[in-house]
């Protein structure tokens, strides 16, 4: 079928907005008309390489509405409502595990193309385009994904905003909630509050988290963390010391500390923030690493650990999180800013500018 989709070429920083054409569904696939899908920074950085191969559909934080199901498909049908998320193979020891974040075969069901060549890929012409990036390639009017990764949602919910939570929101408010899971009363503080920071956050508020530092560079991220319930902001300056700040307000330093900003020096001053016995999260790798001072890390008896996906096990967690938000408890569509799909490239500069925190697409 004939579909319209933001095209990643080899070389290029910008996405192409291409008619291609996209095979199937497989037996043990399902075809999803996408109704809107979150920009991520995965997406960005994927588009100057992160293995994946090109030219490429990329987007992996697609809702919509299941169009047709291969003949093997029992768990959702046509006209059923979904949130697309990260794949997993759901036979090795970490999904067994209830782990499917960590699968071992995260890299070609998720960047590589898995089904390169087979049904459920695009092509223009005679030009194959690589499709399947974190199982969805969402950044198309129609998208192709599998039963581990299609969950479906309640039909009252805002269909067009809810594939924010198959990544961005997940992967911060499950840092919090099931990654670090700080006990009421804990002080955490949350280094960049971009949307995976703004994401813990709210994960920090269902906590019963007290302090919640929120810590970056823009004062409008910072209001806007306080608004969702940060209870305290540090401004980072190179005047400022962001570690002996946060012990400021918290004497003695905070339980816990989580990084979503991916920078060295944030995740060395969150280290530092630390009290005896905290607990340092990461969800995003810096360059040329942590640069640990393990020396640091064993005397003070702290505990260090990277996190993928918020550990979510999709199928339970975004229900879960979908819920929440209708409660009135995970009010994520405050920092969401809906964008035409064909204004994907000016939602890219827009976030980069700081302008806007999480784009969605509107089909």
């Amino acid at each position: 079928m004939k579909v319209r989709a933001a095209v990643a070429y080899q070389g290029q920083d910008r996405l192409s907005l291409d008619d291609v054409e996209l095979t199937g569904p497989a037996p043990d696939q399902i075809l999803v008309r996408m109704v809107g899908c979150g920009l991520c920074h995965t997406d960005v950085k994927a588009l100057g390489g992160m293995g994946v191969p090109k030219p490429a559909v990329l987007g992996h934080e697609g809702s919509g509405i299941v169009e047709r199901v291969g003949e093997r498909i029992t768990k959702v049908k046509a006209g059923d409502r979904v949130v697309l998320t990260y794949d997993s193979c759901g036979a090795c020891h970490s999904c067994r595990g209830g782990n499917p974040a960590y699968c071992v075969d995260t890299t070609p069901l998720n960047f590589t193309d898995g089904r390169s060549g087979q049904l459920g890929a695009y092509r223009k012409g005679n030009e194959e385009i690589h499709g399947h990036f974190f199982g969805q390639s969402s950044f198309s009017s129609y998208a192709i994904a599998r039963e581990r990764n299609t969950i479906p949602v309640r039909r009252d919910a805002p269909l067009e905003i809810l594939g924010v939570l198959g990544c961005g929101v997940q992967t911060g408010a499950g840092a919090v909630m099931n990654s670090l899971r700080p006990e009421p009363g804990s002080s955490i503080a949350i280094f960049g509050v971009g949307p995976v920071g703004l994401s813990a956050v709210l994960g920090a508020v269902l906590r019963g988290c007290s302090p919640i530092i929120a810590v970056d560079v823009l004062p409008s991220r910072l209001e806007m963390a306080r608004q969702l319930g940060a209870t305290h902001a540090v401004l980072v300056s190179p005047n400022i010391e962001t570690a002996a700040e946060i012990r400021n307000t918290v004497p003695g330093g905070v339980n816990y500390a989580l990084d979503t900003t991916g920078r060295v020096e944030s995740s060395q001053q969150a280290i530092a923030a630390l009290a005896p016995k905290g607990q340092f999260g990461f969800v995003t790798i810096p360059p040329g690493g942590l640069n640990l001072n393990i020396s640091t890390v064993m005397l003070q008896g702290l505990s260090v650990r990277g996190i993928v996906q918020g550990d979510s096990v999709p199928d339970v967690f975004i229900p879960g999180l979908i819920d929440l938000h209708l409660a009135g408890s995970l009010p994520f569509d405050g920092f969401v800013t809906r964008y035409d799909f064909a204004q994907i490239n000016q939602a890219i500069d827009d976030q980069a500018a700081g302008k806007v925190v999480k784009p969605v697409f509107i089909f």
